[in-house]
C-alpha cells in the first residue's frame, strides 16, 4: 500500500468529486475490512499537496439505498487509509423557508430516525466502548467548511440540526410536518451512522449539506421529486469542488480538537478478556489503547 503523508483529507458523497481538476497522483485501491466491502473503491489523489480520499457513498452509479451503505465498511477503509478528516457532501431537503434550493447548511446537530436497520457501531464482539456524541461534528472542520464555502460564494448557513429518515422513500406530508416542529433545518438519509462511526474513528467528521428542495411541507413549491434533486445536484458540482478546495487548503496538519482521542476513555472492556480477533479487526481503531 503507497506511503501515506501526515495528513489525509477524505470526502464521500456523490459521483464527480473525484474528478476534481488539479488532482494529481491519481489511484484507485480496494480496501478490505472486518465489516464487508466499502460501497466502491477508494479514489486517491493529490490536491494542492495534500492526500485526498474520495468515496461514492451509494457505489458509483447509485446503486445502494441508503439503508443499504455499508457505513461501517466505509469508515473503517477510510481510516486504514490514514484519513483524519472527513467530509461528507450531502443532498438534503430544507425544512426551513430561509434555507432556500442551492443553499449550503454546514450543520452542527443531529437526530436519528432511522429504524435500527443500520450497524452503528465498530464495538461489540467483546469489546464495549461509548464515545461521547453531544457534539456529533468537529466544530473546527465545520468552521473551515463554512468559511470554505462562503469564499466559493455560496449561499451558506452555519450549525442547525440535520435530521436523518430511514427512507428510500421521501416523507408524507404529515411526517415533513411533525419534523418541522422538531425545529430541524435539514432532512437527509445518510450521515447518521457515518458521523457515529467517523467518532469512534478518531476522525473529524464535517457536513457540506446541499438542500436541494423543500421537502413536501411547503405549500407554494413542488412536492420533492427525483428530477429536481439531480437536477440542482447537476448545478452545485462545481461549488462542492471550490469549497472542498479551499478547505483543504486552509486545514491545519495539527488537530486539536476533541476528535483526535475521543476513545481515551470511552473503551471500558478490561484489557485482558478483549479477544484476539476483536483486537486484530479493530486494530486500526483501537491499536493505540492496547
Amino acid at each position: 500500500m503507497m506511503k501515506l503523508p501526515e495528513q489525509v483529507i477524505g470526502v464521500i458523497g456523490g459521483s464527480g468529486l473525484y474528478e476534481m481538476e488539479g488532482l494529481t497522483d491519481v489511484q484507485q485501491l480496494e480496501i478490505q475490512t472486518p465489516f464487508g466491502d466499502p460501497s466502491d473503491a477508494f479514489i486517491t489523489g493529490v490536491l494542492d499537496g495534500v492526500r485526498l480520499v474520495f468515496l461514492p457513498r451509494h457505489g458509483r452509479g447509485h446503486r445502494l439505498l441508503p439503508s443499504e451503505v455499508n457505513y461501517r465498511a466505509n469508515i473503517y477503509g477510510m481510516k486504514k487509509l490514514g484519513v483524519t478528516r472527513l467530509v461528507s457532501v450531502s443532498a438534503v431537503g430544507s425544512m426551513r423557508e430561509e434555507i432556500a434550493p442551492g443553499h449550503i447548511v454546514i450543520p452542527n446537530q443531529f437526530i436519528d430516525r432511522t429504524n435500527a436497520t443500520r450497524a452503528n457501531t465498530f464495538f461489540g464482539n467483546g469489546i464495549v466502548a461509548h464515545v461521547q456524541f453531544a457534539n456529533p461534528v468537529c466544530c473546527d472542520l465545520s468552521a473551515v467548511l463554512e468559511d470554505a464555502s462562503r469564499k466559493a460564494g455560496a449561499r451558506v448557513h452555519q450549525g442547525g440540526t440535520y435530521l436523518c429518515m430511514e427512507g428510500p422513500a421521501f416523507s408524507t406530508k404529515a411526517e415533513s410536518l411533525l419534523y418541522r416542529t422538531f425545529d430541524v433545518s435539514v432532512i437527509g438519509m445518510t450521515n447518521i451512522p457515518e458521523a457515529k462511526l467517523a467518532r469512534e474513528a478518531e476522525i473529524c467528521y464535517g457536513v457540506i449539506a446541499l438542500a436541494t428542495d423543500y421537502d413536501c411541507w411547503h405549500e407554494t413549491h413542488d412536492d420533492v421529486s427525483v428530477d429536481a434533486i439531480l437536477a440542482i445536484i447537476k448545478q452545485n458540482v462545481a461549488m462542492a469542488k471550490t469549497i472542498i478546495r479551499n478547505a483543504v487548503g486552509s486545514l491545519s496538519t495539527e488537530r486539536k480538537c476533541p476528535c483526535v482521542d475521543a476513545l481515551r476513555y470511552a473503551i471500558i472492556t478490561d484489557r485482558s478478556v478483549i479477544p484476539e480477533k476483536t483486537k486484530t479487526d479493530l486494530e486500526p481503531i483501537i491499536g493505540k489503547y492496547l
